[in-house]
């Protein structure tokens, strides 16, 4: 079962929800049943980064200074 982002459309609240297939589930904040999917990026699995994610690859200071 994947796990998907939506967006509620009545309370703008986010959250994430493991989903059958093309079910849509309830807002856990206000109940509403319209809710939209989010797109989001894949994680992936791999070596070391270069980057701690803040500040993608730049020298930003907050993570050692690539």
């Amino acid at each position: 079962m994947p796990i998907y982002e939506y967006v509620c459309m009545k309370c703008e609240h986010h959250f994430e929800e493991l989903v059958h297939g093309d079910e849509a589930p309830a807002c856990p904040s206000c109940a509403a049943k319209k809710v939209t999917r989010k797109y989001s990026s894949f994680a992936t699995v791999g070596g070391p980064s270069k980057s701690c994610g803040s500040c993608a690859g730049g020298n930003c200071g907050g993570c050692g200074g690539h």
